[in-house]
């Protein structure tokens, strides 16, 4: 089973420093039939503005990704973490017990475009941590590059559930084949370009749930980022 999550379907708000497309249910936007897929929660499509942000604010209990598509975004905490990320590297944030953060564009020109990723953790209550790892583009093109998993494995960041996240940058009319375990979720959102999963064509913006598949095939009909999030079952 491929459910396609239309780009144009999703929710979106317009608060002026922010602009913001919501792949599933997040603030005020609510939508019953769009509350996540398997351990995965959130997918906000974030345009900052120049020199504006998220004041501080706090979480608990939730493993958040984010991913930079262009400009920059500068963090700071209540465990003591600071710094400035960038295209080419990933944050996560183990929000755990209960963390207080801000994340600001430190740009006076230049609007700052990510993706944040909210993945419900395997145990509650744990402690709260936080890394920033590089993630290097080139390798991701024409072939799958890990960007987190639960053992930190080939350099990707940590995160406290088995889950996988892959992100790749695929030429055009190029295909890469993913296998997926028995009984595991998949969730696919292209970043940008056009490409077919088995034959369903996703376009830049849209997202795809997959339940009930073992071999995944994408196609690129123009050069496409995707990622591919590979979640254990809802049991």
């Amino acid at each position: 089973m491929i459910r396609v999550r239309p780009s144009g379907e999703r929710g979106q708000a317009d608060h002026g420093w922010l602009r913001a497309r919501h792949s599933f249910s997040f603030a005020d936007y609510y939508d019953p039939a769009e509350m996540g897929w398997g351990a995965l929660r959130v997918i906000n499509e974030d345009r900052v503005a120049p020199g504006t942000g998220f004041g501080r604010h706090g979480h608990r209990d939730m493993e958040i990704v984010t991913y930079i598509l262009a400009g920059s975004l500068e963090h700071r905490d209540s465990l003591g973490n600071g710094g400035i990320i960038r295209r080419g590297e990933v944050q996560r944030m183990s929000a755990g017990t209960g963390i207080l953060h801000s994340e600001f564009n430190p740009s006076a020109d230049e609007e700052t475009h990510l993706l944040q990723i909210w993945i419900e953790p395997a145990l509650r209550g744990t402690a709260a941590s936080y890394e920033q790892q590089v993630l290097a583009v080139d390798a991701m093109r024409g072939s799958w590059r890990l960007v987190a998993s639960p053992d930190g494995a080939d350099g990707s960041t940590t995160i406290g559930q088995d889950a996988r996240l892959w992100a790749s940058l695929l030429p055009p009319g190029q295909t890469l084949a993913y296998a997926l375990g028995e009984r595991r979720l998949a969730y696919v959102h292209v970043v940008r370009g056009s490409l077919a999963l088995n034959g369903v064509a996703l376009s830049g913006g849209d997202g795809a749930k997959v339940a009930e598949e073992t071999d995944l095939r994408f196609v690129a009909d123009e050069e496409a980022e995707i990622l591919l999030f590979d979640l254990p079952p809802n049991d």
